[in-house]
């Protein structure tokens, strides 16, 4: 039996199990209530069902633990917590012991790169991160990178852009009127549609069960652009008139702060690792063909938020 488990079982492992969950003869998930877990038991993502368990990040059950021994596939998508991995803090041991495990797919993100004021990196640009949560992010990818290896289990990091897709992307902002086009000159953002994302997972998957290595691998299209690119498309997508310009330092003091961290850093983030190491062929190489098949899909179609 090959089976799935999802440590956090979010917007990123719903979309994974829903396009690649056929392969798997059982997937199981976490979230942090017993309502939710409820809810998300009672429905199907794609074609596939999915065994929910509570991990609220303070105790893992037996039963956890018990479907961590039957792993053959761990996609890890919580992050660190007050500067701990939650996973590794409860479950380090079962890891380590399961028997069948045999790829580690650990999500994470490119804050841990840093600013770079807009110029190119890629997987070998050292890492400098200009926030705390980034710092603990390095961190937790080098305790699984070492996890991995002590015993014989590929880990595959990924390291994620700014991730959009139904339920969550420019058009559903400015339907709901939340969109606004800040101007930030010599900002760019990078991201990467939530298909083209478990289509990489899913890559890394199949190198590691074959028993390769797994490694490094930035998410990211090809087209990283100033932030409002993707609102202007939107708004002719839908026939609308954009948002009207505001400058950044307007706009920031009615953001939190942990948006404005994000117009912190600005980089240009290669994703050529995907293509020539995992193969993958995005489906959505810029904004442009992600948010005209979103435009295009039925009203809630595929959503899995």
């Amino acid at each position: 039996m090959i089976t799935l488990v999802c440590p956090g079982f979010g917007y990123s492992a719903r979309h994974y199990v829903a396009l690649y969950g056929k392969r798997f003869d059982r997937t199981v998930g976490t979230t942090r209530s017993a309502t939710s877990a409820a809810a998300l038991s009672a429905r199907r993502f794609g074609d596939n069902a999915v065994d929910m368990l509570v991990f609220d990040g303070a105790a893992a059950s037996p039963a956890l633990a018990a479907a961590i021994a039957d792993a053959t596939v761990l996609l890890v998508s919580i992050g660190p917590d007050r500067d701990t991995d939650p996973v590794l803090a409860h479950l380090r041991d079962a890891i380590a012991a399961a028997p069948l495990l045999k790829s580690i797919v650990y999500l994470s993100t490119i804050a841990v790169y840093g600013n770079h004021d807009g110029r190119w990196i890629d997987e070998t640009t050292p890492l400098a991160p200009a926030l705390t949560r980034a710092a603990s992010r390095i961190e937790a990818e080098c305790a699984w990178q070492a996890l991995g290896e002590a015993h014989g289990v590929p880990v595959a990091v990924i390291r994620i852009s700014g991730i959009y897709g139904p339920g969550a992307n420019a058009l559903e902002t400015l339907k709901a009127g939340r969109a606004r086009r800040i101007i930030k000159p010599g900002q760019v953002f990078n991201r990467i549609h939530v298909a083209d994302l478990a289509q990489i997972i899913d890559k890394a998957v199949d190198r590691a069960l074959g028993r390769r290595a797994g490694g490094v691998f930035n998410a990211a299209d090809d087209e990283p652009t100033a932030p409002a690119d993707p609102i202007l498309f939107a708004a002719s997508l839908l026939g609308v008139a954009p948002p009207a310009e505001i400058a950044f330092e307007e706009a920031k003091k009615t953001m939190t702060p942990f948006a404005v961290s994000f117009y912190g850093e600005s980089k240009r983030v290669r994703n050529e690792r995907v293509k020539s190491v995992l193969g993958v062929s995005l489906r959505y190489p810029t904004y442009r063909e992600g948010l005209r098949a979103l435009a295009n899909e039925p009203s809630g179609a595929s959503r899995q938020n």
